[in-house]
């Protein structure tokens, strides 16, 4: 399962959605949004941050760590 945080280098959620996946122990990798104009174009992004999980945007916002373990359970 491949998992990014598509984000900007400004967002103050970083630190949080880190400690969320560390918590959860799943792997995740950053893509800062700035470096990757092509997933702002086909992702269709306005904001950050956004979650992609295996190619799927599965969030458009902070997402909490009682969502992702539910998403993550469900896989």
């Amino acid at each position: 399962m491949r998992v990014q945080l598509l984000v900007t280098r400004t967002d103050f959620s970083v630190p949080n959605l880190e400690k969320e996946f560390k918590d959860l122990r799943v792997g995740y990798e950053i893509a800062y949004l700035e470096d990757h104009p092509e997933l702002v174009e086909t992702y269709n992004i306005r904001h950050s941050p956004n979650i992609l999980i295996d190619g799927k945007l599965a969030f458009r916002h902070q997402a909490s760590e009682q969502e992702l373990r539910q998403y993550f359970d469900t896989m």
